[in-house]
Protein backbone atom coordinates (compact mmCIF):
# COMPACT_ATOMS: atom_id res chain seq x y z
CA UNK A 1 0.00 0.00 0.00
CA UNK A 2 1.20 3.46 -1.16
CA UNK A 3 1.48 6.03 1.41
CA UNK A 4 1.29 9.87 1.70
CA UNK A 5 4.04 11.39 3.01
CA UNK A 6 3.68 13.31 6.10
CA UNK A 7 2.28 16.89 6.93
CA UNK A 8 5.03 17.29 9.58
CA UNK A 9 8.04 18.72 9.05
CA UNK A 10 11.31 16.51 9.33
CA UNK A 11 12.40 19.70 11.54
CA UNK A 12 8.50 20.42 13.45
CA UNK A 13 9.87 22.46 16.04
CA UNK A 14 8.67 25.74 13.85
CA UNK A 15 5.30 27.05 12.95
CA UNK A 16 4.16 25.32 9.72
CA UNK A 17 1.11 26.69 7.56
CA UNK A 18 -2.26 25.92 5.66
CA UNK A 19 -3.82 28.31 3.40
CA UNK A 20 -7.81 27.27 2.45
CA UNK A 21 -8.17 28.49 -0.89
CA UNK A 22 -11.76 28.66 -2.52
CA UNK A 23 -11.02 26.70 -5.71
CA UNK A 24 -14.20 27.77 -7.91
CA UNK A 25 -12.78 28.56 -10.79
CA UNK A 26 -10.94 25.31 -11.05
CA UNK A 27 -13.38 22.83 -9.59
CA UNK A 28 -16.43 23.77 -6.99
CA UNK A 29 -15.25 23.99 -3.72
CA UNK A 30 -12.76 24.38 -1.21
CA UNK A 31 -8.60 22.60 -1.15
CA UNK A 32 -6.19 23.08 1.35
CA UNK A 33 -2.53 23.73 0.48
CA UNK A 34 0.20 23.77 2.40
CA UNK A 35 2.90 26.20 2.37
CA UNK A 36 6.74 25.73 0.94
CA UNK A 37 9.37 25.23 3.18
CA UNK A 38 12.10 25.74 1.62
CA UNK A 39 13.49 28.58 2.29
CA UNK A 40 13.59 31.96 4.68
CA UNK A 41 11.04 32.42 7.57
CA UNK A 42 7.67 30.57 6.71
CA UNK A 43 5.60 33.74 7.93
CA UNK A 44 7.59 35.77 5.74
CA UNK A 45 7.45 33.10 2.92
CA UNK A 46 3.07 32.94 3.40
CA UNK A 47 3.28 36.57 2.81
CA UNK A 48 5.41 37.23 0.17
CA UNK A 49 3.40 34.02 -1.65
CA UNK A 50 0.44 35.81 -1.18
CA UNK A 51 1.80 38.97 -2.82
CA UNK A 52 3.09 37.05 -5.63
CA UNK A 53 -0.54 35.36 -5.93
CA UNK A 54 0.71 31.65 -5.32
CA UNK A 55 -2.60 31.36 -3.75
CA UNK A 56 -5.50 31.74 -5.55
CA UNK A 57 -8.46 33.46 -3.16
CA UNK A 58 -7.46 32.32 0.06
CA UNK A 59 -10.52 32.24 2.59
CA UNK A 60 -8.57 31.43 5.32
CA UNK A 61 -5.16 30.65 6.95
CA UNK A 62 -3.84 28.42 9.65
CA UNK A 63 -0.81 27.78 11.86
CA UNK A 64 0.11 24.75 13.72
CA UNK A 65 3.68 23.55 15.55
CA UNK A 66 3.38 20.00 16.07
CA UNK A 67 6.33 20.55 18.50
CA UNK A 68 4.36 22.75 20.77
CA UNK A 69 1.10 20.97 20.47
CA UNK A 70 -1.30 24.21 18.86
CA UNK A 71 -2.90 25.41 15.98
CA UNK A 72 -4.90 28.55 15.00
CA UNK A 73 -6.62 30.34 12.28
CA UNK A 74 -4.59 33.30 11.64
CA UNK A 75 -5.97 34.53 8.87
CA UNK A 76 -6.86 37.97 10.96
CA UNK A 77 -3.32 38.53 11.75
CA UNK A 78 -1.73 37.97 8.30
CA UNK A 79 -4.98 40.19 6.87
CA UNK A 80 -3.98 43.14 9.04
CA UNK A 81 0.07 42.73 8.21
CA UNK A 82 -0.99 42.68 4.40
CA UNK A 83 -3.47 45.76 5.06
CA UNK A 84 -0.14 47.43 7.28
CA UNK A 85 1.94 46.89 3.92
CA UNK A 86 -0.72 48.36 2.02
CA UNK A 87 -0.41 51.38 3.65
CA UNK A 88 3.59 51.73 3.02
CA UNK A 89 2.88 51.61 -0.21
CA UNK A 90 2.77 47.62 -1.10
CA UNK A 91 0.61 47.04 -4.11
CA UNK A 92 -2.18 43.67 -2.92
CA UNK A 93 -2.99 41.77 -5.46
CA UNK A 94 -6.65 42.10 -6.73
CA UNK A 95 -6.91 37.97 -5.71
CA UNK A 96 -6.48 38.83 -2.00
CA UNK A 97 -7.89 41.92 -1.49
CA UNK A 98 -10.59 40.38 0.04
CA UNK A 99 -8.89 39.48 3.35
CA UNK A 100 -7.84 42.97 3.81
CA UNK A 101 -11.74 43.32 4.91
CA UNK A 102 -10.97 40.92 8.03
CA UNK A 103 -8.28 43.68 8.80
CA UNK A 104 -11.05 46.72 8.64
CA UNK A 105 -10.32 47.98 5.28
Amino acid sequence: MHRSPSMVPQDADHDMYLVLLDAYGIWVGRAWRETDDDEGTYREMLIRDLLHEVYSRPVRIVAFNTAEGWSRNITAEIAAELKQRRDEGEKIPTSIQHLLLMAGG
